[in-house]
């Protein structure tokens, strides 16, 4: 991890940087088309919901988030273009793996970027939901597998 990064978790109750997590993904769904949801809706999740941030350390800007409500499961992940491939994602979904027994989400079965960054991680599709967005898209319903040795690979990008 660069060293001008920092780990900050935000506990469910708090509004810190929901703005900034906000102003992230709302660049996010303009360059890529994905991460759609209303601003109440983002907002009332983003403060129930542990959030698990990476800033950088100059500018104090987010540089990628995850909000995980308390079964585990992640509402939203996003990272900063200019940071993505740089295991920022990874580290998101590790820490998220340290917290919770069990890790899921859901992903535009049309989202192939994320489709193929989650199946990387060792996550599986369990079921095909229609029509699960509020624009009528459809979705994947995803896992972290429960294969021995992918929470550990995780918890290992943790140490690094």
């Amino acid at each position: 991890m660069s060293v001008n990064v920092r780990r900050e978790v935000v506990d469910p109750g708090s509004d810190t940087r929901v703005d900034q997590a906000w102003e992230l993904k709302e660049r996010i769904r303009e360059s890529d088309g994905v991460l759609r949801q209303r601003e109440s809706f983002f907002t009332s999740a983003y403060r129930r919901s542990t959030v698990f941030c990476y800033l950088d350390r100059g500018a104090d800007a987010l540089v990628g988030f995850a909000a995980v409500r308390r079964d585990g499961y992640v509402l939203f992940l996003a990272v900063e273009e200019a940071y993505r491939g740089e295991g920022f994602g990874k580290r998101l979904v590790a820490n998220a793996s340290e917290e919770y027994d069990t890790v899921t989400c859901h992903a535009r079965t049309t989202n192939r970027d994320a489709l193929r960054f989650y199946r990387h991680l060792g996550f599986e599709v369990t079921r095909r939901v229609d029509s699960y967005y509020e624009d009528g898209g459809d979705a994947y319903y995803l896992k972290l597998g429960e294969k021995r040795g992918i929470r550990e690979r995780l918890a290992d990008l943790l140490a690094r």
